[in-house]
């Protein structure tokens, strides 16, 4: 279930990436369109789940979690109008993936070997990626994609051990969609001509929401009480690779060197860390 999840925001960076390169949907409208969607087929599965309850979604949630989800998507779409769909994957999950090694460190869990040589591989591995070349990624993308990696860790470390997980992503998701209006409304002002939104473009944003982000998420919350932090961290390495393959397929984005040895250390991170944890809990 958890590889099923990764597959599934591997192919959101891939969707959103396709969307926004080729001028299809304005960053904007992609947001909008995508929390919306995902509200709406979240909704939809609970009430498959638990007929008559779907008054429920109203009420479930938090302000807090709607707030990070809204900020994590619209960087994150905002950040793929320069960023490439491999790159921006790899800069968003390994932020995600430090930040929740952190949050492990704090509540007491000992990363043990595993954990550590993971988390250096990671890191070794965003350095590789970010480090200065003729191929280095444009600095505001990358600063745009490490602000969604730290509010999506967040909103990750916040849905650990909720109950009714698709109950509250879909209120988290509905709760998001009035701040992504107005958000919206406040491009639509100041900037009108920079709307855009066309019929694939549309359509692209609505699979991104209904089917990668929203059966996605509700996938991985149902999952991730099983994981424990560092190994959620870890796991959510693994769309950088993914990504890239879809980039290459999809967009004919090349794969260069730096990106193939980046991938490579995080990789071998996912592997030692989930495969072998070893994590152990301070008394």
């Amino acid at each position: 279930m958890a590889s099923l999840a990764m597959v599934a925001f591997a192919a959101n960076s891939v969707i959103a990436r396709l969307a926004l390169s080729e001028d299809e949907i304005d960053p904007g409208s992609f947001t909008l369109i995508r929390l919306f969607a995902g509200a709406i087929v979240l909704a939809i599965i609970f009430s498959l789940s638990s007929p008559g309850k779907l008054r429920g979604v109203r009420t479930c949630g938090s302000w807090t979690s709607a707030v990070l989800l809204m900020i994590y998507a619209a960087t994150f779409s905002y950040a793929y109008i320069s960023l490439g769909a491999a790159t921006g994957a790899l800069v968003l999950f390994a932020i995600v993936q430090s930040v929740m090694f952190g949050a492990a460190v704090r509540s007491g869990e000992r990363l043990g070997i595993a954990g550590v040589i993971g988390l250096f591989l990671a890191l070794a591995g965003l350095v590789a990626l970010l480090g200065p070349s003729a191929s280095s990624p444009d600095p505001s993308g990358v600063v745009l994609m490490s602000v969604a990696g730290v509010s999506w860790a967040f909103y990750t470390l916040r849905g650990r051990g909720v109950d009714r997980a698709v109950l509250v992503s879909a209120g988290n998701f509905l709760r998001s969609v009035p701040m992504a209006l107005i958000f919206w409304l406040f491009i639509l002002l100041l900037y009108p001509e920079t709307i855009l939104v066309d019929s694939r473009g549309l359509v692209l944003a609505i699979v991104s929401g209904g089917i990668t982000s929203g059966v996605g998420y509700a996938i991985w919350y149902t999952v991730l009480p099983s994981l424990s932090r560092t190994q959620s961290g870890i796991v959510q390495l693994a769309p950088a690779p993914l990504a890239s393959l879809g980039g290459l397929a999809l967009l004919g984005e090349p794969i260069t060197g730096k990106f193939l040895i980046a991938s490579l250390f995080i990789l071998s991170g996912v592997l030692i860390g989930v495969l072998k944890p070893k994590i152990k809990a301070n008394d």
